[in-house]
């Protein structure tokens, strides 16, 4: 724990990736079986599914009640679920020099977005997806086990066991696979040496303020215009991208009129048989629901898994020049 007695959390995740179910575990875990005082709420929008989700924990001595629910701004600890999310500097906002940082992404080298970090922080990785998905688990399983792990004062067992128990009426069949992704998050985690470069505490990131009767803008003027053009939708990808094989792909169009959020890019043919062809996949506005794959009648568009750099390999931009 911080010199003050109180430790500080905050999880920062895509809706339906499970972060508010992992606080909610923690924080219960915490309170009810290991005599901690703690608090626990999550914010996000009108629908957690794909949006933007934090969830924050705050933990501290029986002794010493928490009088605060204001969301977490300088975290002990941050526990991000998707790796898109280090693009986002307000990620590690408020990160102390002294903090964990740990995140959820694939074995390679170190991102170079983690320089932001402070130089003494510790940086964890671990994959929590790929685990996830090999024992049929969700990520925040796994980044619960690495969490404990990290912070051996949160008792993995008790954990464990709240876990269990939050999805044992529910659904059972998830309590085996959940244990064990778990598990492996205990152990399956790699400590990143000389990650951050940032010296000092970063700064937190809090709103600007309040229009006031001084400050107010003139009325009837959008000052910040946007497009959805601008869109990114990357981050709401779970682990799985559609393929496109063109050797295999007849261009009949059935993957456009079922795709919700028209990323496939289509060109003008060579000629005959094809006036309109489908050239590929614009992944920045892919959320990886697969509906093309499912209706593809040829198996032109088939799944993957999605490993680091594959969608920028294989992305046809559908606003090139306008959009890098």
């Amino acid at each position: 724990m911080t010199t003050i007695g109180h430790f500080e959390l905050r999880l920062e995740s895509i809706g339906g990736l499970g972060a508010h179910a992992a606080g909610q575990v923690l924080a219960t875990a915490a309170v009810l079986r290991m005599g901690f005082n703690g608090a626990h709420f999550s914010s996000y929008g009108s629908e957690k599914k794909g949006s933007r989700v934090l969830s924050f924990v705050r933990l501290g001595p029986a002794d010493r009640p928490i009088r605060t629910s204001a969301p977490v701004e300088t975290p002990d600890a941050i526990v991000v679920f998707h790796a898109a999310l280090l693009r986002d500097p307000s990620t590690i906002a408020g990160l102390s020099r002294d903090g964990t940082f740990i995140f959820n992404a694939a074995p390679g080298p170190s991102p170079g977005l983690l320089t932001a970090l402070p130089r003494t922080a510790r940086a964890i990785r671990v994959d929590a997806l790929a685990i996830a998905v090999a024992e049929r688990s969700r990520p925040n399983a796994v980044l619960l086990g690495t969490l404990c792990a990290a912070f051996p004062f949160l008792d993995s067992a008790i954990v464990l066991e709240a876990l269990s128990e939050e999805f044992a009426g529910r659904h059972p069949e998830a309590v085996a696979s959940n244990e064990r992704a778990f598990r492996r998050g205990a152990v399956e985690f790699e400590l990143l040496a000389n990650a951050g470069q940032a010296e000092g505490d970063i700064p937190p990131s809090r709103p600007g303020p309040a229009w006031g009767y001084v400050t107010q803008p003139v009325g009837g003027i959008i000052q910040t215009p946007g497009n959805t053009a601008w869109n990114d939708l990357s981050a709401s990808r779970t682990g799985w991208m559609p393929v496109l094989d063109r050797e295999k792909c007849v261009h009949c169009g059935v993957c456009d009129l079922v795709c919700p959020d028209f990323c496939l890019v289509w060109g003008d043919g060579a000629g005959e048989p094809f006036e309109r062809e489908l050239m590929g996949v614009d992944y920045r506005y892919c959320k990886g629901c697969l509906r093309c794959v499912e209706s593809c009648p040829t198996g032109a568009l088939a799944k993957a898994a999605e490993a680091p750099g594959l969608a920028d390999s294989l992305r046809v931009p559908l606003f090139p020049g306008v959009i890098p």
